[in-house]
């Protein structure tokens, strides 16, 4: 038990162990609680003290970095007004120069716009005059091309009458007539050397109408050409093709031993292939051209010039080519040569085998001999040796009777 004096009453009274410590408790915590109300409350002033004191150095802080920032923006901005007003006196300057060039150039463009104008004006008073004058010269060419017409129908209509008026046979040779007669004009200056003349052999059972040829100066040809003349009268009833030519004709060229082979032709008028000019028809027979009479100089001129310039190929062809004859000619005798020297060898040879036989059999007869007097001899010496070694006394050893005649003697 614990006595306790109470502080008002000056009582005393007891309490046990666990009264005591409850009221120690109270006490205990009581106190606690002041204690730490105090020091919180300190704590709340200590933390207000800094606060201001803070407040009062962020101030002061702020204001220093505010006079420095206003400074700082003073004096740009002083800076930037002075590069304004530099600016502004550089866009007046500009927009003066802008104004006195577009001036400049509106005034340049507009006196181009009226020499523009003007050339245009003068441009149009030529065209007028131009277009007028074409007319008029275009009204006068019409004219004159339907007088040509005219003309054209004209002729037209009397060919026409004129070829029916003509045979079959008549119209063939007025066309041979006209080549003839066009390969005559030229022949004194251009073909001087040329055969052309009518093909009159028949042998084969058909012929063509010209065959021209050419030689030069050794004889070697230059070219050959066989020459078919084809003509029709617009009123003959059946019309005949250039196909139906191209196989006889280039029979005759065979046959005739012609390089070329060419139909002057005036079938299939209306034909746009054969009215272009010269056409090959190679793919249907060699070296073969159908033309209008209009080319048949002309052919005539590219084959020879072509001719001409493969001339020095044919000659070192020919020249090659008698080569080959002159090698084949020595090749021959060379051969003829090799089987009679081999015959001849052969025979030489059996000749020389039998020889030899002969001269190997009387060598072994030889040696025969030799062996039989190398036999001899060595007899001969053995026998000449044994005469050497013969004595009285070897012949009379154990012959008493010839010992008796030799002591006798």
């Amino acid at each position: 038990m614990n006595e306790i004096i109470c502080p008002k009453c000056n009582t005393t009274f007891k309490v046990d162990e666990a009264g005591f410590a409850d009221i120690v408790k109270q006490v205990r915590d009581h106190q606690f609680e002041e204690e730490l109300e105090k020091r919180l409350t300190l704590a709340e002033k200590e933390k207000e003290s800094a606060v201001k004191l803070a407040e009062a150095n962020l101030k002061n802080t702020l204001k220093d970095d505010l006079a420095k920032k206003d400074k700082e923006l003073s004096e740009t901005l002083a800076t930037k007004e002075a590069e304004i007003a530099q600016i502004k006196a550089k866009l007046d300057s500009a927009e003066l120069e802008k104004k006195l060039s577009v001036t400049e150039a509106v005034q340049k463009i507009e006196k181009e716009r009226d020499a523009l104008v003007n050339d245009v004006k003068k441009k149009e008073l030529e065209k007028q005059n131009l277009e007028s004058s074409l007319k008029q010269q275009f009204s006068i060419e019409l004219q004159a091309v339907k007088d040509i017409v005219i003309y054209k129908d004209g002729e037209i209509a009397r060919i026409k009458d004129m070829k029916a008026k003509l045979s079959t046979k008549m119209v063939g040779e007025s066309l041979e007539q006209h080549c003839e007669l066009e390969f005559n004009k030229l022949r004194p200056i251009a073909f001087q050397k040329a055969y052309f003349e009518k093909d009159n052999d028949a042998r084969s059972g058909s012929k063509g109408d010209y065959i021209y040829r050419e030689n030069d100066e050794h004889g070697n040809e230059i070219i050959s050409i066989m020459f078919e003349m084809k003509n029709e009268s617009d009123a003959t009833a059946t019309k005949k093709r250039n196909e139906d030519f191209l196989k006889e004709l280039d029979k005759d060229r065979t046959e005739k031993k012609c390089e070329y082979a060419i139909l002057v032709s005036m079938l299939e008028s209306d034909s746009e292939l054969y009215n272009t000019g010269i056409v090959d028809v190679s793919h249907r027979h060699p070296k073969m051209f159908v033309v209008r009479p209009q080319f048949f100089i002309q052919i005539i001129t590219l084959l020879r010039n072509a001719a001409l310039n493969s001339m020095q190929y044919k000659a070192e062809l020919a020249f090659v080519k008698s080569q080959d004859v002159d090698i084949t000619n020595f090749e021959e005798k060379m051969n003829k040569f090799k089987e009679g020297f081999a015959r001849n060898y052969d025979l030489a040879s059996r000749k020389l085998n039998d020889a030899i036989d002969g001269i190997d059999k009387t060598i072994r007869e030889l040696e025969k001999t030799k062996a039989a007097l190398l036999s001899s001899e060595n007899n001969l010496r053995l026998a000449n040796e044994k005469t050497d070694d013969l004595t009285i006394k070897k012949l009379t050893n154990g012959n008493p009777t010839m010992k008796a005649k030799f002591d006798e003697l």
